[in-house]
């Protein structure tokens, strides 16, 4: 089952209405330099797969070729146009193309909507499919999937790749099961659409803090509504149980950071935020963390329906992740200093963001955009506040819009260059900017995009050593829309113990590298491309492990070799290949070699995990094969393997009625 990429759904009021962040977060990703040029998506097709469109939506007018929705279908009522029921399409074609009240980013593009849901909750991976297939019948340019499940979809893969190689550009969301890594599923863990994350922008939801107890970090996030303050806050931290009234009468609260529990101890009871934040600061707290009651960390809101009517915030307020609560207050039984600040971060990660890896051999999520309290095109010609990484998505899809018009005759692969090679870093609380896992190659900026003249491809590095191969290189593809490659400057921004050269041949950079210490595990860095007074910048990820698998290539078959500097027990190989993740897998012992038969040409990734002394670690490497004819056992390559099993069980049944009639 596949859910919505949504996250919260927010109705946030000021004293001159609803916050217009769409109006903000739209200009914040660069969208005045296009607009300056007249560049406003005209004449391109984006197919939204969703829960339908309401094209009745001033913002959004119009079904037929003369309307902003200029077809599509419903798969849950064939016979009926796809009108959205639910909102959540709507809130994305929105952020895409709204042009009324909210602009879009691309406000003159056209929509096709295809609705795949009706309530929202969920949907089957085959009309996702089958929309991605009507999609490309449609002549879409652009396909935007804000849809998304927490595993890994063969199929919905296979139907991307099938976009992709129809020329169409693949927008996908990486979904909201964050901030722990390893939760992007399908059809965000596609190796060739471009994978969308959300952050916060330059609004008054960027509000970010720090704790620090004891001289350790903790990830905190501000509640809804809570105080900027001036200064850090530092001082004591007790425990003041749920923050109920009660609670608090039995410890000396003034002056201290209380730390509180989410819920209540008795069943039934609820304890607003605002209620503990009242309570803790009518006792004197000078500001106040809540931990989780579950696993995870939340965003909690102080300002909400049932407060009383009188409420405001007094102190600062918090969450934090029930785990690092818990931690806390184990820290504290000794020591107990600690320091906490609230200040606006001009662009933050969203918590509820997905993280990678998906893959070692790839780097999701490849970009975010601004995906948090964006007020968008809602069901019944109003306006909603919305956040997820589903409304990240679309700013991404009518940014492609942009570059598409300026230049009809770019490639998918070109699009997604110029896309996440013009980023803009985004960096923590803390200063530090987040990982490569966490946001790819960093924040959108289509100003800058829309001004690049150089397509790199590709747009990221991820390489592997090993204790007895200690150098690598890779070879990039660089083409010029215009000009020449002259005065270009390559820059490495990483790890100092990498020694790193290139040299430029024509329109290949050749880049080399030498690792020159021990020191396994992965490793981030940048390449920094300059040219003509543009900075392009190209995420690098090394994975750096004691053991090493070579492949080598006989016609269809091929061989392995594992090392590892200690005696080694056992190793499962997998063979993946990178264009569809056919995957197949087998497994060898110092004493037992192993081949795999591959029937098509391209490139696959090998991932080794060897066992070493009851501890198992990787080794990875690529191999390129072209070599291959065309008719190499094409007819097995090509039977599903439904089909494949039911002839096997067939032939094994033949096999046993024979065997019977002999007897």
């Amino acid at each position: 089952m596949v859910f919505l990429s949504s996250f919260i759904f927010l109705q946030l009021e000021t004293e001159d209405g609803i916050q217009t962040y769409l109006d903000r977060s739209v200009p914040f990703v660069g969208t005045d330099i296009p607009r300056i040029q007249g560049i406003d998506g005209k004449g391109i097709k984006i197919a939204v797969i969703d829960t339908g469109v309401d094209f009745t939506h001033p913002d959004l007018l119009g079904w037929g070729e003369e309307g902003k929705v200029i077809g599509g279908f419903n798969f849950v009522e064939e016979n009926e146009p796809p009108t959205d029921t639910n909102g959540h399409g709507t809130q994305v074609a929105g952020v895409i193309a709204a042009d009324g009240g909210k602009k879009g980013v691309a406000p003159k593009a056209k929509i096709l909507a295809y609705k795949v849901s009706e309530d929202g909750e969920g949907v089957s991976s085959e009309l996702i499919i089958r929309a991605i297939d009507k999609a490309i019948e449609d002549g879409a340019d652009i396909i935007n999937i804000s849809l998304g499940e927490n595993k890994i979809d063969s199929k919905i893969d296979h139907a991307v790749n099938h976009a992709l190689e129809n020329g169409v550009f693949v927008v996908t969301a990486a979904g909201n099961d964050g901030p722990d890594f390893k939760t992007i599923g399908s059809p965000g863990s596609n190796h060739n659409s471009i994978t969308v994350g959300a952050t916060y922008n330059n609004l008054p939801s960027s509000l970010v803090a720090t704790l620090e107890v004891n001289g350790e970090p903790f990830t905190v996030m501000p509640m809804v509504g809570t105080l900027e303050i001036d200064e850090p806050i530092n001082g004591k931290i007790i425990f003041g149980e749920y923050g109920k009234i009660v609670d608090l009468e039995k410890i000396d609260v003034k002056d201290t950071i209380l730390i509180v529990e989410r819920g209540s101890n008795v069943e039934g009871e609820l304890v607003y935020f605002s209620v503990k934040e009242k309570n803790s600061a009518d006792a004197g707290a000078r500001a106040l963390i809540v931990y989780n009651n579950e696993p995870g960390i939340f965003l909690g809101e102080l300002v909400h329906e049932f407060i009383e009517p009188d409420y405001s915030p007094q102190i600062p307020v918090v969450s934090i992740d029930r785990k690092e609560g818990l931690e806390i207050m184990e820290l504290i039984k000794n020591e107990n200093t600690a320091s906490m600040n609230l200040f606006y971060n001009p662009d933050y990660l969203a918590s509820f963001s997905s993280r990678g890896p998906v893959s070692p051999f790839y780097i999701k999520p490849e970009i975010v955009a601004p995906g948090a309290y964006i007020d968008t095109t809602k069901n019944n010609e109003g306006y909603n506040v919305v956040s997820g990484t589903s409304y990240a998505a679309p700013h991404v899809s009518g940014a492609a819009a942009l570059l598409l018009q300026k230049n009809p005759e770019l490639q998918h692969h070109e699009i997604k260059s110029l896309l996440l090679t013009t980023t803009m870093p985004v960096s923590d609380a803390y200063e530090q900017e987040f990982s490569i896992l966490e946001v790819g190659s960093g924040r959108l900026d289509i100003g800058n995009a829309f001004n690049a003249n150089l397509i790199i491809l590709p747009p990221n590095f991820v390489a592997s050593v090993s204790s007895d191969n200690l150098e690598f290189s890779k070879q990039f593809e660089l083409k010029l829309i215009d000009g020449t490659l002259d005065g270009l400057k390559v820059i490495f921004e990483g790890p100092d113990f990498i020694d790193f050269s290139y040299f430029l041949k024509g329109d290949k950079l050749q880049i080399k590298m030498n690792v020159n210490e021990k020191n396994f595990g992965d490793h981030e860095g940048k390449l920094i491309i300059n040219h003509k007074n543009t900075k392009y910048t190209i995420p690098f990820l090394l994975h750096y492990t004691p053991g090493s698998v070579f492949v080598n290539q006989e016609n269809q078959k091929l061989f392995f070799e594992i090392n590892h500097p200690e005696e080694w027990s056992f190793a499962k190989i997998s063979v993946i290949n990178s264009k569809n993740g056919k995957t197949f897998t087998t497994t060898m012992t110092p004493n037992k070699n192993s081949t795999i038969e591959i029937y098509e040409n391209g490139e696959y990734w090998i991932d080794a995990k060897i066992r070493v002394n009851g501890t198992t670690s990787n080794a990875f490497n690529t191999i390129k094969i072209s070599t291959l004819s065309d008719n190499v056992d094409r007819f097995w390559i090509d039977i599903p393997e439904k089909q494949i099993g039911i002839i096997s069980g067939i032939i094994t049944l033949v096999g046993i009625v024979g065997l019977l009639k002999r007897r």
